[in-house]
């Protein structure tokens, strides 16, 4: 343990409280940005007035329905946001793979399926979040069940493992995402693509995702320092104290709900859970202490702003947000790999 005590992660060139407010206080401009934008702008100025009536529950105020609407996805995509960031890091730190995504694990192809599958068969609005989270669930179980003993023994090759399962499970989805497509009526084909590159139009405002950020959220930090002996020492982790197996079964468990979450409330969208992690790395440090609470913030921020600008850019029409991330996170992405690279 005299190794670890002398060589530190340390956050003394970042203290955590300023670093960590500065992105609250990003957080909540973006929030402020996405009510005030739209294809009817609200003046700065008339957004106090306008949340005050809205909290009256005044339904003849224009502004304070306008308010009301893009306040509720604001929300939405700020916790849409924030967990694929969070997902992100744990996942990069269970595979041990700063490339690792969470959508890389085959979780998101069993929303994909279970939603398609709602939309094709059932119909119901209702219906197509529960068949979405059904889908990841089932997705989530089976890659358990299939790498359970890779997950709880701790070895150095359990990450490769696991990720290989996935992928697997993942193309398989894929295919029976393609077959859903082929068969799939004229009028029901464009709502089913539009969900496949994500969408927060009709995502409503739900406690449950805010109740699965919080636990995920909470564990994390609860396993930072275990996480940086991981990131540091590797497979010598167990020898020094670390239950690897557990912290690898509780990352995937979280990783998993909150990837479940995100995806059937928004869909599919891609590059969140990627960049995030790594500009908040590149800038701040690998110390998980830091590093999962500004992820966190910093992927509910980006994910708000993307969405202001899918519903600004071609006003009144509104872009899937998916598309805005991925253009963005395109650019950014091959920056990040070239100074990886380079390094």
């Amino acid at each position: 343990m005299r190794s670890i005590r002398a060589r530190p992660l340390s956050l003394s060139k970042h203290r955590p409280l300023p670093v960590l407010g500065g992105l609250l206080l990003l957080a909540l401009i973006s929030v402020v940005l996405a009510v005030a934008n739209g294809s009817v702008a609200l003046p700065l100025a008339h957004l106090p007035q306008a949340l005050l009536q809205m909290l009256e529950g005044r339904s003849d105020s224009l502004e304070a329905t306008l308010v009301a609407l893009r306040l509720g996805r604001a929300l939405s995509a700020f916790v849409t946001g924030a967990a694929l960031a969070l997902a992100g890091v744990m996942m990069q730190a269970l595979l041990r793979n700063s490339l690792a995504d969470p959508y890389i694990l085959g979780i998101s192809g069993g929303a994909a399926v279970g939603a398609l599958a709602t939309m094709l068969w059932v119909s119901a609005l209702w219906s197509i979040d529960l068949g979405a989270f059904a889908g990841a669930v089932a997705a989530a179980l089976l890659l358990y069940g299939m790498a359970r003993a890779d997950l709880q023994g701790g070895a150095s090759d359990g990450g490769d493992a696991l990720l290989l399962t996935g992928i697997v499970i993942s193309a398989g989805c894929m295919a029976l995402v393609t077959l859903m497509l082929a068969l799939a009526p004229q009028e029901s084909l464009r709502g089913m693509v539009f969900w496949m590159m994500g969408d927060l139009g009709a995502t409503p405002t739900r406690l449950l995702p805010w109740l699965v950020l919080a636990a995920g959220s909470a564990y994390a930090l609860g396993a930072a320092r275990g996480l940086n002996v991981v990131a540091m020492h590797g497979n010598a982790a167990s020898a020094l104290g670390v239950p690897v197996g557990r912290l690898r079964t509780g990352l995937f468990v979280c990783c998993a709900l909150l990837t479940a979450t995100a995806v059937s409330s928004a869909g599919s969208i891609g590059f969140v859970g990627l960049i995030v992690p790594h500009a908040c790395r590149f800038a701040l440090g690998p110390d998980h202490r830091l590093l999962l609470p500004a992820a966190t913030l910093v992927g509910g921020a980006f994910l708000v702003l993307a969405d202001t600008l899918a519903r600004v850019v071609v006003a009144p029409q509104q872009l899937p947000v998916g598309v805005i991330t991925a253009l963005i996170g395109v650019p950014i992405f091959l920056v990040q790999l070239h100074h990886i690279r380079r390094r």
